[in-house]
């Protein structure tokens, strides 16, 4: 079984006097029910319910005092209450409005139970008439595993962790963790993939992986929205949307569809909701805080790399790529970036951006700008020499700060250099791969 990061924030939830019920946000099959049933075997009691299945949501629906129901769920699973912590996992919950509402009554009558639900396109009730817990729940975002998570699941976990401490140290380690990093970026972070690619190492004989993934995905179009027109946009985008992976997308006739910007828009808002995709749109500033500007062309990123690789057709190619940078014209190497980048916060409302600016007519574009503490910093997916690094350098020139990435495929250095332009000196963390997931660790030690 892969064991995952978020492990680590729910053991602070459950330990947290202030903790509230906590809702597990995720896209489907990222594997929120495995999480979680692997946190339960951490209590005295653990009871799980399915809402998709109609005795559960009855269960939770019937009117009856909250202590009384506990004691009838417990009888229902021919369970014990054993002294000490309990944990109630309500799984799908998305299938009755009435049990979301009961969540603020467990927090405010019996406060000492652990409440933890998910459940498929759970945010889209917000928009709705359901009687939702605003303030009284707290939210955890899960999502493919980075690549800390798949190379412990590959057997590299002491590698990975010494180099957290060590990332100086990186040449020692360097092919073999570039090689696996390649790995990754192949095959992606979707658990299941990840472990049939552990158990077998077979890139390319997973095709019913993918394939069932995306078709869960497809199925999932009328849960998504009611109205026809929206309907037929969704189904475009999780058709040929892969296809733009990477890419600044001009929404108006996106993919040459023909369709309006303001149908393409809510279209791809309400796949963002399912944790399906992020529309990454730039900042103008190059200090904090990031406002992104929404007037701009956004960037696509899709929740997962190996399923872009799959959709788009284009594993081939990221195989026998030299490099990251010079598969799918560099789009595969920014775009496990970015995934990883996101990796770094189990927050729900994180966001990704990117730095874009035009001063008489010379645009300049930085691929990415991550906040860490209170500096904004610029990252550039990029090989080649600091000089040819111009919109990294524009971006160091218009801001207060003096800490730079360039994301390569060599080993990790720290070079002192100077803009070309403003001769101003900044630190440029020639970052590898395989260390994105160590962003924030890196620059504090700067």
């Amino acid at each position: 079984m892969i064991s995952r990061n978020i492990l680590h924030d729910l053991q602070q939830w459950k330990t947290n006097d202030y903790r509230k019920p906590l809702i597990l946000r995720g896209a489907r099959q990222v594997g929120k029910t495995t999480v979680i049933n692997l946190f339960g075997s951490t209590y005295d009691n653990f009871l799980s319910f399915n809402l998709e299945n109609r005795e559960s949501r009855r269960l939770f629906e019937e009117e009856e005092p909250l202590r009384a129901k506990v004691g009838r769920m417990f009888a229902w699973k021919g369970l014990k209450q054993n002294p000490g912590d309990t944990l109630i996992f309500i799984d799908e919950i998305q299938n009755s409005p009435q049990t979301i509402a009961l969540l603020r009554y467990f927090y405010e009558e019996l406060p000492h139970l652990h409440i933890i639900t998910a459940g498929s396109l759970l945010e889209n009730l917000v928009d709705v008439k359901t009687s939702f817990p605003v303030g009284r729940v707290q939210y955890l975002a899960l999502r493919p595993c980075s690549f800390r998570e798949f190379a412990a699941a590959m057997g590299h976990e002491r590698q990975y962790e010494y180099l957290r401490e060590h990332p100086e140290e990186s040449s020692s380690f360097h092919e073999t963790m570039m090689s696996l990093f390649n790995q990754y970026t192949l095959i992606g972070g979707m658990p299941e993939a990840v472990q049939r690619y552990c158990d077998h190492r077979d890139a390319l004989a997973m095709d019913d992986v993918y394939e069932t993934l995306l078709q869960a995905y497809r199925d999932d179009v009328e849960k998504y929205v009611r109205k026809s027109k929206l309907t037929e946009v969704i189904r475009f985008i999780l058709a040929q949307g892969w296809n733009y992976a990477g890419e600044i997308i001009t929404l108006g006739n996106f993919g040459h569809s023909g369709y309006r910007s303001t149908d393409v828009r809510e279209a791809l808002q309400l796949l963002h909701k399912a944790m399906l995709l992020e529309t990454v749109y730039p900042t103008n500033s190059a200090q904090m805080p990031i406002t992104p500007n929404m007037r701009r062309a956004p960037k696509l990123i899709w929740l997962d790399t190996g399923l872009v690789n799959y959709a788009a057709r284009i594993r081939q190619e990221v195989i026998t790529a030299t490099t990251l940078q010079d598969a799918w014209r560099g789009r595969i190497a920014e775009h496990i970036v970015a995934q990883e980048l996101l990796t770094l916060s189990s927050k729900v409302s994180e966001t990704r951006s990117f730095w874009s600016k035009n001063n008489g007519g010379q645009g300049a574009e930085v691929d990415f700008v991550w906040a860490a503490d209170s500096l904004l910093i610029p990252i550039e997916v990029k090989a080649g020499h600091n000089s040819h690094l111009r919109s990294l350098h524009s971006f160091i020139d218009a801001s207060p700060y003096h800490i730079a990435v360039r994301v390569w495929s060599g080993p990790f250095q720290v070079d002192d250099e100077l803009t070309t332009m403003g001769k101003k000196s900044f630190k440029l963390i020639n970052l590898p791969f395989y260390l994105v997931g160590m962003l924030n660790e890196i620059v504090a030690r700067v």
